[in-house]
């Protein structure tokens, strides 16, 4: 059946997962694990949509992480653009090795609305500092509570690190994402829906 204008509806890949909702109302008291010597966390006063692209497609590719690669440069420029909004880049010997991104449009409650490390980087023993600078950075500028979710497409050690560092969960749900075929993700046999 054909979509508006006579277009053939797009190609979708149906993909299910159970997602996560955790919440942190309290910044941790014990002292945070330290980065490496080498390594150094760096709030971008802006960040280009090239950029922005490079480290979420290569965080997120093996982990169906799909939504931002559907938005038009312009509205990902926009969502950058917003001063309630940043992106945090981890770098190691001089080269990205991964970010998070913090929200604030549902303040006081700050979202850590992505986090994750670049594939070289991960298994080096960066990623329990690295969350942990996440949380401080959240907390450091006056919020009541900071939320993440995660889902089963996710890093296996996403949600028990998340627990770790202090996240009590909140609600587990089952989502249908369907994913275009054209952004080119390999989708775990697991995940895929029917």
């Amino acid at each position: 059946m054909p979509g508006a204008g006579g277009a053939a509806p797009e190609a979708v890949v149906p993909v299910a997962v159970d997602v996560t909702f955790l919440r942190m109302d309290r910044p941790p008291r014990d002292p945070a694990p330290a980065l490496p010597a080498d390594a150094r966390v760096e709030r971008l006063a802006r960040c280009t949509v090239r950029f922005y692209r490079y480290l979420y497609d290569t965080v997120g590719h093996d982990y169906v992480w799909w939504l931002r690669r559907t938005l038009s440069d312009a509205e990902l420029a926009a969502l950058l653009a917003d001063p309630v909004i940043s992106v945090h880049v981890l770098y190691r010997g001089g080269e990205p090795a991964g970010f998070y991104e913090l929200d604030r449009r549902n303040r006081p409650a700050v979202n850590l609305a992505y986090f994750g490390l670049l594939p070289h980087a991960i298994g080096q023993g960066l990623g329990r500092a690295f969350l942990r600078h996440a949380v401080d950075a959240a907390w450091a500028e006056g919020a009541r509570a900071v939320t993440v979710n995660t889902c089963t497409a996710d890093h296996p050690r996403a949600l028990p690190n998340y627990r770790a560092a202090g996240f009590v969960t909140l609600r587990t749900v089952r989502e249908l994402w369907r994913v275009p075929v054209r952004l080119g993700l390999p989708i775990p046999e697991r995940l895929r829906a029917g």
